[in-house]
C-alpha cells in the first residue's frame, strides 16, 4: 500500500467515527421530555409546551421579519410520521391572524428551532429554561 492511499483509509476512518459520535450526541427525541418552557433571552420570546398538549408562546416572531406575536392552541410531536423531527403547533388562537400550523425542530436536548424554510437557517432559538 502507498502512503497516499494509507492516509486516505485514515481520513475517511476518522470521519466515519466522527459522524458515528456527532449523531449519537444528537439522539433522538423523546416526546415526553418536551414539555417545558423554553425562552429567548435575547428577544424575550417564550413557548410554553404543557404536558396535556396545549402550548401558549409569548413574543414570538415566528418567520423572522413579522412582529412579535402571542398565540395558543395545541402541540403534537410528529417524529415518528414525519420525514423529520418536529412539533407541529395547531394555532388556535392570537395575533398570527390565518395560520394553518408552525413547524418548530429540536436542536438538541434542550432547545427549539423556528424554520420557515426547513433547509434555512433558524428565525429564532429558544433555550429550555430550567426550574427555579
Amino acid at each position: 500500500m502507498t502512503p497516499r492511499r494509507t492516509s486516505a483509509g485514515r481520513l475517511v476512518a476518522v470521519l466515519a467515527a466522527s459522524v458515528a459520535l456527532l449523531s449519537g450526541c444528537m439522539g433522538s427525541v423523546d416526546p415526553d421530555e418536551l414539555p417545558g418552557v423554553y425562552r429567548n433571552d435575547e428577544t424575550g420570546a417564550e413557548l410554553r409546551l404543557e404536558s396535556d398538549g396545549k402550548f401558549s408562546a409569548t413574543g414570538v416572531v415566528t418567520d423572522g421579519f413579522s412582529d412579535p406575536a402571542d398565540f395558543g392552541g395545541r402541540w403534537e410531536w410528529l417524529g415518528e410520521r414525519a420525514s423529520s423531527d418536529f412539533v407541529y403547533l395547531s394555532v388556535e388562537n392570537g395575533g398570527l391572524g390565518l395560520s394553518a400550523g408552525i413547524q418548530i425542530y429540536p436542536s438538541g436536548r434542550n432547545s427549539l428551532e423556528f424554520r420557515p424554510d426547513p433547509d434555512g437557517p433558524p428565525s429564532l432559538k429558544l433555550a429550555r429554561q430550567t426550574a427555579p
